[in-house]
């Protein structure tokens, strides 16, 4: 689950000018908007959100953007099967 950039503290301070980027593992990559980013087709996305979230998946529907597609589906428990048939 991606940390709240306003809630979790960072021991390092950010630089005059820079855009912070988080990588998250296994989720998107977090940076600080707003931002635009050019995809391979030469399209630019651009947002004015104060965070985005860059989708490093692609299982995105709404690609560059991350949806939370990359979170793994789990299935429904099954019933416990019994071991000890009669």
């Amino acid at each position: 689950m991606p940390r709240d950039p306003d809630t979790t503290p960072c021991p390092v301070p950010v630089m005059a000018g820079c855009r912070r980027v988080a990588v998250e593992h296994q989720g998107p990559v977090l940076v600080e908007g707003p931002v635009e980013v050019v995809l391979e087709d030469g399209t630019v996305a651009r947002s004015d959100r104060f965070m985005v979230a860059v989708c490093t998946c692609r299982r995105s529907r709404t690609y560059p953007w991350c949806d939370t597609s990359h979170r793994r589906r789990e299935r429904a428990a099954s019933p416990p099967e019994n071991r000890n048939p009669e």
